[in-house]
């Protein structure tokens, strides 16, 4: 085929596409039949790109509710406005009345013409208007430019700064003010916090670091001897240096939610029987009766080293404060799907000024010997499980700290 016609084959009229034909028989005999060639498959249908659903608005079914949501509450919730939207639509209709009542007011001059006595009138309703917006403005306003002023102080760390609360600010105006002044108090109160959480953290550690160095130097100069015996003083220092490290961290973490619990089925029964084993030695060198009673109660999930710690705090604090021949009381019971610990003691008690304080960072009564970290600690764990802690007391009436967790009904056996 010398014209480039394809061999067993011709080209078709108009295309360049090669067309396979059937050869015809000659001389009686059959020529087979060259097989067509097989058709290429339909190019693929493109994908829809990701988009929301094509199911009709009436056939959509609500997704459930998860497990944990509450059974009378309504799912999904009702979405509500924020506090902008709503001042946006305010300011929005605001200024449409504003410039719709200008607009109205000249199309009626235009239509009754200038001039008579509708006109004054017309002029007269158009300036008290423009006055009752600039009222409104300047009411607004001057809020408005005291928070910005108030913001620009607590920027430059001038945290007492305050907006004065008007008579006239209400609305989202007068919340604005209300939310600005929380916010700077809450502001000085970590700052005033964190100065004084500084302060004492330098005070607790001068005490033993002086110890440390004292005895030191001095075996250094040759003034102590270098025996086991100022080797021990040295070394509980260090302990006590490491435990209030050790309580800073624990307490750090507490205060950002970040304290780790490991919960498990705990025997409230035998925690609080080596609770209880641990002190004995020492409530006896004192003269102090330590009992415990524990109601019958499931085991229950929480995290059995941090309670200990807990009660380990409070039992210490009652040895501390209760005299001889005193006695301190654990009690344990379950209490409306929460189980309720108390330790009470028969000591000197804590004066009323002095009892809302008690569970703050570094406080401590003249007598005290810890740290101040304890109670704190102890709020700190009982918070991380969920529960509450109170404190109370009165002077020569003793002191009992009570602190419930919640008891899950499927804690396992």
């Amino acid at each position: 085929m010398s014209n480039g016609t394809p061999p067993g084959g011709e080209w078709s009229s108009g295309t360049k596409i090669p067309v396979r034909r059937a050869e015809r028989a000659q001389d009686g005999d059959t020529a087979p039949v060259a097989p067509d060639r097989p058709a290429a498959p339909p190019p693929p249908i493109p994908a829809l790109p990701p988009g929301p659903s094509r199911v009709p608005r009436g056939w959509r079914t609500r997704p459930e509710p998860p497990p944990w949501w509450p059974s009378g509450e309504q799912w999904p919730p009702a979405s509500k406005p924020d506090g902008k939207t709503r001042f946006l639509r305010k300011v929005g209709c605001f200024f449409g009345g504003g410039v719709a009542l200008i607009v109205a007011t000249g199309v009626l001059a235009a239509f009754f013409g200038r001039g008579g006595p509708f006109t004054v009138l017309v002029l007269l309703g158009l300036i008290a208007a423009v006055g009752l917006m600039a009222r409104a403005l300047r009411r607004a306003a001057v809020p408005l430019a005291e928070v910005m002023a108030a913001a620009d102080r607590v920027a430059d760390g001038d945290y007492s700064a305050r907006v004065p609360v008007r008579a006239g600010n209400r609305g989202e105006i007068g919340r604005l003010v209300r939310t600005f002044n929380t916010m700077a108090s809450r502001l000085e109160t970590d700052e005033t916090q964190r100065r004084a959480l500084f302060a004492d953290v330098a005070h607790e550690l001068r005490t033993p670091l002086a110890v440390i160095r004292g005895n030191v130097e001095g075996m250094l100069d040759g003034i102590y001897p270098r025996d086991d015996e100022r080797l021990q003083t040295v070394l509980e220092e260090t302990e006590v240096v490491n435990r209030l490290l050790d309580d800073l961290r624990t307490l750090s973490l507490a205060d950002a939610g970040q304290l780790s619990l490991h919960p498990e089925a705990t025997d409230i029964a035998n925690l609080i029987d080596d609770l209880v084993t641990g002190f004995e030695p020492r409530a006896k060198e004192t003269g102090i009766r330590l009992t415990a009673a524990v109601a019958p109660m499931a085991p229950v999930m929480l995290d059995p080293v941090r309670i200990r710690q807990t009660l380990d705090n409070l039992v210490a604090n009652a040895l501390r404060h209760t005299p001889r021949g005193g006695d301190v009381t654990i009690t344990v019971e379950p209490a409306s799907g929460e189980v309720c610990f108390s330790v009470r003691d028969t000591g000197s008690g804590i004066p009323p000024e002095h009892l809302p304080h008690v569970f703050d960072r570094f406080w401590k009564s003249a007598d005290s010997g810890g740290s101040g970290l304890g109670l704190a600690i102890c709020r700190g764990i009982v918070e991380a499980h969920g529960g509450e802690i109170h404190a109370a007391s009165g002077p020569g009436a003793g002191t009992s700290v009570r602190f419930t967790l919640p008891a899950p009904a499927s804690a396992p056996a």
